[in-house]
């Protein structure tokens, strides 16, 4: 079969999708890549997979915009004729699911997380939930990457229970996050956030922690490792970035393309986030075995079981945040072995990318 992959950025194939890609390939499956082009692209085409470029804004909502992505796709489904087209995030799942039906082209979803659009009733809300309800008439499955979000559509009457299942996010490469051969615990205790710098990720209540536990004394280092983005409408504008370093707040560590080593050299992995899929950076982190602490809010504490594997805060609190980040750089060293001991566990349980590229692999077959 022919099968297309629909995603907002090529970072985001190339970083996560690219075990669903060699799966599917393996499988015996002609794949297709499409994706606006950025400096990933390169290595999409170089790992032997025909790309077509896009032209898509992940962040706007500009409805001329939005109605020549819907022609665009469908133009590019016209040519390339596949026989199930797979989409990722909101704009693919709504524009190109539109466009698909236009040549009654079977396509799967994935609700790859709500963001903080559906925590307030607003008008943007209002029409995100329009949209979804119009376009999720047409797809012969949806994937959801936690129950909540699921939940949150089926009792709004957005989907179809029937095509709908829940997966874990996009799964993790065991083989490629590791735990270390032996624990060390680094001098002073160092907290790490991998995350782009928006407010929706909870950087300010990071921030704010960071300045509450320096106040109390207590020798530990914050990290933040991840892209600015201040054109998001909620991006953090980079001279407050500079002057959070500049007065020794935290450490900005930068962007990478491959987070493990600085993952390594952390003492806990932590995500004060608004709301989520399913947290890469906390599976990532509790995959090489870490400690981690996160918002109890759905995504979040699909990951982090209290006093399991990590902590859970309250949401938007950087006094809570403070509390369990203390109470974390306290811990002795067989606590925090424990921790990241039971979160290896859980991911490998739970998270395992096999699980998700069996679902899908099920999925297309069903459609053939």
């Amino acid at each position: 079969m022919k099968i297309v992959m629909v995603l907002n950025t090529s970072w985001n194939v190339y970083n996560f999708r690219m075990g669903l890609l060699n799966a599917l390939r393996n499988d015996g499956h002609e794949v297709l890549v499409l994706a606006p082009e950025d400096s990933h692209t390169a290595l999409i085409r170089e790992a032997g997979f025909r790309f077509y470029p896009v032209t898509m804004d992940s962040r706007g909502a500009n409805p001329i915009k939005d109605v020549r992505l819907v022609f665009e796709l469908k133009s590019l489904y016209k040519r390339i004729k596949p026989d199930i087209i797979l989409h990722y995030t909101i704009k693919p799942n709504i524009y190109g699911t539109f466009a698909a039906a236009m040549l009654g082209i079977p396509v799967i979803n994935n609700v790859c997380g709500l963001g903080t659009v559906f925590l307030k009733r607003t008008i943007v809300s209002r029409i995100a939930e329009t949209m979804y309800k119009l376009a999720f008439r047409y797809p012969k499955k949806v994937f959801f990457q936690n129950d909540a979000d699921l939940e949150l559509f089926l009792k709004n009457d957005l989907v179809s229970k029937n095509i709908t299942e829940v997966i874990p996010g996009s799964g993790i490469n065991l083989a490629n996050f590791l735990p270390a051969n032996e624990y060390r615990r680094n001098d002073p205790f160092t907290f790490l956030v991998i995350s782009r710098l928006i407010t929706d990720k909870g950087i300010l209540e990071y921030v704010g922690a960071a300045r509450k536990l320096r106040s109390e004394g207590l020798p530990v280092r914050f990290q933040i490792l991840g892209a600015m983005d201040p054109q998001h409408k909620r991006g953090i504008d980079p001279s407050i970035i500079e002057s959070w370093v500049k007065d020794r707040t935290i450490e900005y560590l930068g962007t990478t393309d491959d987070v493990r080593q600085f993952i390594s050299d952390a003492d806990c992995i932590v995500l004060p986030s608004y709301r989520e899929g399913t947290p890469r950076s906390l599976l990532e982190a509790a995959s090489c075995a870490k400690p981690i602490i996160a918002t109890d809010v759905p995504g979040c504490h699909h990951v982090v079981e209290h006093e399991y594997n990590g902590l859970l805060c309250t949401l938007k609190s950087a006094d809570d945040l403070a509390l369990k980040m203390k109470q974390m750089a306290l811990a002795d060293n067989e606590t925090l072995q424990k921790f990241g001991e039971n979160g290896r566990k859980k991911v490998e349980s739970e998270f395992d990318e096999k699980i998700v590229i069996e679902r899908y692999l099920h999925s297309i077959r069903e459609l053939q």
